[in-house]
């Protein structure tokens, strides 16, 4: 039996205001460290792939506006978070600007993929 359902996330304008994402960032680095020692990278991926999942992510990293605003938050979020963090997990692109610099992203190559995989990404 699979479960199915309906969330309406309405479009919201603005943006988080700094002083709120800069207290974010740390937050999602330690509960994603968290998670992917004690259950692996596979774990973390199905649970951030999860849509009620996020959202309570987003809401326990204190951006509890519920709309779409919070993928793109707390996303950014999470990559500033694991910038620097060597635990097998990374996020590239982003909204706006910053996401026509995600081949450049790739292309620092941070898991040592070959270059035809790189490439098949950028692409």
């Amino acid at each position: 039996m699979q479960k199915t359902a309906c969330v309406n996330l309405p479009l919201h304008s603005g943006r988080a205001p700094y002083w709120l994402f800069k207290r974010m960032i740390p937050l999602a680095g330690l509960i994603s460290e968290a998670i992917v020692l004690e259950y692996g990278k596979k774990e973390f991926l199905k649970r951030i792939s999860n849509p009620y999942f996020f959202q309570a992510l987003s809401c326990v990293l204190g951006f509890d506006w519920h709309s779409s605003g919070t993928t793109t938050t707390t996303c950014g979020a999470l990559k500033m978070a694991l910038r620097d963090k060597d635990i097998g997990v990374k996020f590239f692109g982003g909204k706006g600007g910053t996401s026509r610099k995600t081949p450049i992203e790739l292309r620092e190559n941070p898991f040592n993929l070959k270059d035809e995989k790189i490439e098949k990404l950028v692409y």
